[in-house]
Formats: structure tokens, sequence, C-alpha cells
């Protein structure tokens, strides 16, 4: 079994040390760095922050305590689509419980899990910044908001 390498084309580095030059500390770019790792292999795993690391002079620990911290960057492949729920002050207090425990039901994962087929990643996340629509959740690119259960299972019956 061949394991593939993970490293950056020619141009993908030439981008990091662009978004390395932005910043007064090369470090500032890290973000922007890891978003483009995930976009290139599909999801961060330990070799990939040990990369992205070298790239910066950093310790592999402390690129895994970014990636960690962050809903942003996932340590697995995720599903085709990603479910993101706010479960913040605002939508918890208007019922983001009950909609993580509806799709936790529906979906038949735990969040942070994705379904047996791949078609769905679920999370639950901090502030997704529409208080005034919660409960409210992301799913791809787009906001869902004033969610009840019946509004979250039309989404996931448009989800293919």
């Amino acid at each position: 079994m061949t394991i593939a390498r993970v490293e950056f084309s020619a141009d993908q580095l030439a981008e990091v040390r662009r978004l390395q030059g932005l910043y007064p500390d090369k470090r500032g770019a890290l973000l922007p760095v890891l978003h483009l790792a995930q976009e290139t292999f599909g999801y961060i795993s330990l070799e990939v922050e040990a990369y992205v690391a070298g790239l910066f002079g950093l310790s592999p620990a402390h690129v895994h305590e970014v990636v960690t911290f962050y809903t942003l960057y996932f340590r697995e492949r995720p599903g085709r689509h990603v479910v993101s729920v706010c479960h913040n002050l605002s939508c918890h207090l208007a019922g983001a419980q009950d909609i993580l425990r509806h799709l936790e039901a529906r979906l038949g994962v735990q969040r942070g899990e994705t379904t047996d087929d791949g078609r769905v990643t679920l999370q639950a996340v901090e502030c997704l910044c529409a208080c005034e629509a919660a409960p409210m959740m992301q799913v791809d690119d787009r906001y869902e908001m004033n969610l009840t259960p019946d509004k979250v299972d039309r989404i996931l019956e448009g989800l293919r």
C-alpha cells in the first residue's frame, strides 16, 4: 500500500508564502493556510497538521491546538453536507438543544459524526450570528433560521 505524500503544489506554496507575507508575524496566515490545506486534502489529518507546522516553523502540537479549537476544520473527511447547529446562548434559549436532539435521532448520529452513507456530518457550533432568528443552523453554505423540527425535516429531505 502506498501512502500519498502530503504536500502543496508549487502554486499553492507560492500562495502560502504570499499569505505569510501579509502579516508582520507569518503565523497570522495559519488559519487561511489551514483552509487551503482542507480544500486540498479534504480534511486536516495529523500528517497535514505536521506538514503545515513545518511551513510555519511551528510544532505540530501548536497547529493541532488550532485545528481542534475551531469547528471550521475537519479532522476526518466530512459528509457531502455539513449541518452546523448553533448552540450559543440565544439559540440555546430558543430550543437549539431540542433541534440537535431531533437531528441526532433523525440522522442516527451524534454531534461530530457523519451518517453511515457519508451524506451528512452533524456539528454543534458556537454563534452563527443570527441571534434574532434563533434557533438556527448552517447547512453547507446557507443559513436556516427560526427552526422547528418540521422545518428541519423539510431541509433534510432536500439534501441529496
